[in-house]
């Protein structure tokens, strides 16, 4: 597959809100336009920033998410080793024109803060790190979150323009890898402490108009192999990538473009514990995952509207061939990947 590499700024939209930009960039080239999208798809936009920092061990899940028809910001501590599970939110309906993110690209030096009904969520985005701060309740019991996402010098990401059949649908989205963190989340008494040396997080930017109805693997790994910052980024089913794939190999701050990356076995065929196996069309990615915690989400009435997820957690082993040829063989290297049902 020949994959397109945006090499200058460009705007996303054309003024009649089809797309402009095509293709994929290692960094953030594509300016979010979204004025240009016109009255009638302004009702279908979708926007967030999910961030996601794990050790292995335990997860936090910040989010802020306006999906037109309602915002949320929320905020999630996971027990990889046991199951247990925090959840905190605040949620606004019809919110159009309400609570806008602040960045036309995920590198932006930005402000954003949300604080309403007992929550403060609160994105700092600076040249070198990024700042989250979360305040709120679960179960009567208050929760404080404070992260900080040191980025590498120059660090590259992957950003991509996805179409859909309709040229007034697109998916703009950043993934940004590697960031060691630091910080704590606490709930009640409770409270765990997070460092640079084996925390890192992930960005998912993302903004766009979506048919209805998609499905979606994702999977994405941020971590240290012989000293160096490595990670990957896997996502497909969404849209169409006729042209270009979301998959992207990195290695001390550099992207390394992949192709197309399929597993041998489908989970929702198999079960969702039992081994993954990916494959990259070339042969650049030969992977398996053990895995070891399945977080599942079902949010929504099925075959109506929502979002049901199997976000699974797990050790891969294998092997990734960066551009120059270089194998860097992953031991036990801890990951995810997610499969997705969309419907809103």
């Amino acid at each position: 597959m020949k994959q397109v590499e945006i090499k200058e700024k460009t705007m996303l939209l054309n003024a009649d809100g089809t797309l402009n930009a095509k293709g994929w960039s290692r960094r953030c080239l594509v300016d979010y336009n979204k004025e240009n999208i016109t009255p009638k798809y302004r009702k279908r936009l979708k926007e967030w920033d999910f961030y996601q920092t794990s050790n292995g061990h335990f997860m936090v899940q910040l989010n802020f998410a306006n999906i037109t028809l309602g915002a949320a910001a929320t905020a999630s501590i996971v027990n990889l080793d046991t199951g247990e599970k925090f959840e905190s939110s605040a949620l606004e309906l019809f919110t159009e024109k309400k609570f806008q993110l602040a960045s036309k690209t995920a590198e932006d030096i930005s402000t954003f803060a949300y604080a309403r009904k007992g929550v403060f969520f609160g994105i700092e985005v600076k040249e070198d790190c990024r700042y989250l701060t979360y305040r709120g309740k679960c179960k009567g019991e208050p929760v404080e979150i404070h992260l900080v996402m040191h980025h590498l010098k120059d660090n590259q990401s992957i950003t991509i323009v996805t179409p859909f059949e309709n040229p007034n649908q697109f998916f703009l989205t950043t993934k940004y890898n590697c960031m060691a963190t630091e910080g704590f989340a606490r709930v009640g008494n409770l409270k765990i402490d997070f460092s640079k040396e084996d925390t890192f997080s992930v960005l998912d930017w993302g903004r766009g108009v979506w048919p209805h109805k998609n499905y979606w693997f994702w999977g994405n790994a941020s971590t240290v192999i012989d000293g160096k910052p490595f990670g990957f980024e896997l996502t497909w089913g969404i849209g169409k990538e006729d042209g270009n794939t979301e998959t992207c190999l990195f290695y001390e701050g550099v992207a390394h473009k992949i192709g197309k990356v399929s597993l041998k076995h489908h989970p929702k065929e198999v079960g969702y514990m039992e081994n993954w196996e990916f494959e990259e069309e070339n042969g650049r990615l030969s992977v398996t995952m053990t895995p070891f915690f399945d977080n599942v989400s079902n949010l929504g009435v099925k075959g109506v509207l929502g979002m049901f997820s199997h976000q699974v957690h797990g050790l891969f082993n294998g092997t990734a061939i960066l551009d120059d040829g270089r194998v860097i063989t992953l031991k036990d290297v801890y990951a995810f990947c997610e499969y997705v049902e969309n419907l809103w």
